[in-house]
């Protein structure tokens, strides 16, 4: 697939300050054959953190300074996202290879298990590396991952979520078909946000420019191979600490996928974000952040 210059990544995710981090000294990690971005704060035990699509390391800038008071807050930027050049023109972007980019990461970090926190399309990536790693995981915690596979296809619940996701994505979906990742990722952010027709245009001037950096994974992540399969079966076999969070206000398919994860892992958490949807993490970075703290002050 060629590459759309001038931009970087896309889908269920984020608007935060792009140059938040700016003053920041980011590190990089090179992990299979490529180089990893992230920044760090704090002291204690590591908690790493996965973005979504139309995102990178900044989207967890709002709860780094929450989290860095009790833990070594972590936050790096995937393949392919952010602004840096690309090593290929996309054709191993997949679930599977960010998981495996994942697994690598948090062992090069040298630092023993970590805490794992994903949002969206970094909820999959980030489960399907603590499934293939559990011994580099101390918890997972996860809002509202977008883990379609853990609802069977012919379930109710399975028939739902498919067909409200499909809705919430089909104007995204035929912008990037026509040619227009920019106005695809804009149509993407505004259906799940559930921002109004033209809504993306009063978000901040730095959301707006990160989104629009990132589309040029737009098309990439709509044309991916189909992501590993993570069943419940699966996740049974799982016996970390999980919390599962989702928003009050979010979409059918959210809170699905995130009822099925607490029903399937052995003793998990489940947490509704009151008064927010998909977007949570930034527009109630404190409760998130209080909700993951107080969780792991009782394990």
């Amino acid at each position: 697939m060629a590459r759309i210059s001038g931009l970087a990544p896309l889908l269920l995710c984020l608007l935060v300050p792009c140059g938040a981090m700016s003053a920041e000294t980011v590190k990089t990690a090179e992990v299979n054959g490529i180089r990893l971005s992230y920044v760090e704060q704090g002291s204690g035990e590591p908690m790493v953190f996965v973005h979504g699509l139309l995102s990178d390391l900044t989207a967890w800038e709002p709860i780094k300074d929450d989290v860095a008071k009790k833990y070594r807050f972590i936050a790096y930027t995937q393949r392919y996202f952010g602004t840096a050049p690309w090593s290929d023109d996309g054709e191993q972007f997949s679930q599977a290879t960010l998981a495996d980019d994942l697994g690598k990461f948090i062992a090069s970090l040298d630092a023993g298990p970590v805490h794992l926190v994903a949002w969206s399309y970094g909820g999959p990536v980030a489960t399907i590396a603590a499934l293939r790693n559990p011994s580099l995981i101390r918890s997972l915690i996860l809002y509202e991952p977008s883990l379609m596979s853990v609802l069977p296809e012919s379930s109710d619940e399975g028939k739902t979520a498919r067909a409200d996701r499909a809705q919430m994505m089909a104007s995204s979906v035929a912008a990037s078909k026509a040619g227009d990742p920019v106005k695809a990722s804009r149509l993407l952010l505004e259906s799940v946000w559930k921002l109004p027709p033209g809504g993306f245009d009063h978000e901040s001037l730095a959301g707006r420019t990160m989104v629009d950096n990132n589309a040029r994974t737009t098309p990439l992540a709509y044309a991916a191979p189909p992501p590993p399969d993570v069943t419940c079966d699966m996740l049974k076999n799982f016996t970390r600490p999980t919390l599962v969070m989702y928003g009050e206000k979010t979409y059918a398919a959210y809170i699905l996928i995130s009822e099925a994860i607490n029903r399937c892992v052995p003793g998990a958490k489940l947490e509704v974000l009151r008064n927010v949807n998909h977007d949570g993490p930034m527009r109630d970075p404190h409760g998130l952040s209080a909700a993951i703290l107080a969780f792991l002050a009782n394990r």
